[in-house]
């Protein structure tokens, strides 16, 4: 089964690509633009990650991400998480971005987007890993500084797929920002949005009614509501699960209590994506072996989980249809012989 799960074609559909900053990257680019932190040694710096909520993680998060200046900087970030997915074979891959955590210290948007995209195209050429890039607004902060954000963004439309909600959940819910998503989505972007991660099924409602969001980031606490439960799997709506960053800030005490079976076999669109991969100890692939091994996931759901994660990505029908055939043979091939 590890294996088969190493060599699975994969999609990547909610990584945060400032949460791919590794500690040996954090400390390099700190020394390359002298940032002084706090930690006098990796080893100290993963030590720190230990959390116990969304919030002491994402004070954490906001801290290592104060090493990111330039171009560079983000190219180099970039880089590094896409050939760690290509080790996971992983083919598609759906990034987001929290420019506020770095125009408010000053650094250019430009500087952001042209480092990341530069790599995301570099990663397709080389790795064949292809791409799509989706801008989070930082739902702790107001409608008025999202609003600009996304004239900041509106240049570089043709470089941005989708738009999305993240941060800290719990009293910040999606009808906040509904004014903003309307005229993102009457500017063409697609829309996802995270809700019912630590925050109440409620918020996973309002993040389809109000912003018309077409996939839902967590969305573990959907559960809860059983009229929810059954809307999701109608609507097909896609949950972009993160099953080690669950129990990496407690919304499960552990992963044999995470309820990502339940999803799958309620029938909802359940894909399996690594978050904040640095900070949560591990990547797409480790994400996949600790459900299978603590929920005794079959061959077939671990198939399924893939083919959603393709089914459910921004692309062509043409692009996923290439993707699923890829996955086809792939469990074919892999099949036991007996």
């Amino acid at each position: 089964m590890e294996k088969f799960i190493r060599g699975l074609p994969k999609a990547e559909l909610h990584m945060h690509i400032e949460g791919s900053l590794e500690p040996e990257l954090l400390f390099e680019l700190a020394q390359r633009n002298g940032v002084s932190i706090r930690f006098d040694s990796v080893e100290q710096l993963r030590a720190a990650y230990e959390f116990e909520d969304l919030q002491s993680f994402l004070d954490l998060y906001y801290e290592g991400a104060g090493v990111l200046l330039t171009e560079r900087d983000f190219h180099d970030l970039t880089w590094a998480y896409l050939t760690r997915a290509a080790e996971d074979n992983v083919r598609h891959a759906e990034v987001f971005f929290d420019p506020q955590t770095h125009t408010d210290r000053g650094v250019p948007f430009e500087a952001v987007i042209d480092g990341i995209h530069g790599a995301l195209e570099a990663g397709r050429r080389e790795l064949g890993i292809t791409n799509r890039l989706i801008l989070c607004f930082l739902r702790h902060l107001s409608e008025e500084a999202a609003m600009e954000t996304l004239d900041r963004a509106l240049p570089f439309r043709d470089r941005i797929v989708g738009v999305g909600l993240d941060s800290s959940e719990v009293g910040h819910p999606p009808r906040k920002f509904e004014r903003v998503f309307s005229r993102a989505r009457k500017e063409g972007f697609r829309v996802v949005a995270h809700a019912g991660e630590e925050g109440p099924p409620e918020y996973v409602r309002e993040a389809l009614d109000l912003l018309e969001a077409e996939r839902i980031d967590h969305g573990v606490r959907s559960i809860e509501d059983a009229e929810l439960t059954e809307r999701l799997a109608k609507e097909a709506i896609p949950l972009t699960v993160c099953p080690l960053s669950n129990v990496k800030l407690c919304v499960f005490p552990s992963m044999e209590q995470h309820n990502l079976k339940k999803l799958l076999d309620a029938g909802l669109r359940v894909t399996v994506n690594s978050d904040d991969p640095a900070y949560f100890g591990g990547y797409v692939t480790e994400n996949y072996l600790a459900v299978q091994r603590a929920l005794g996931l079959s061959r077939d759901e671990i198939r399924r989980l893939a083919a959603n994660g393709f089914e459910a990505a921004f692309v062509d029908r043409d692009r996923k249809n290439a993707l699923l055939a890829e996955l086809h043979a792939y469990v074919a091939a892999s099949a036991p012989r007996f």
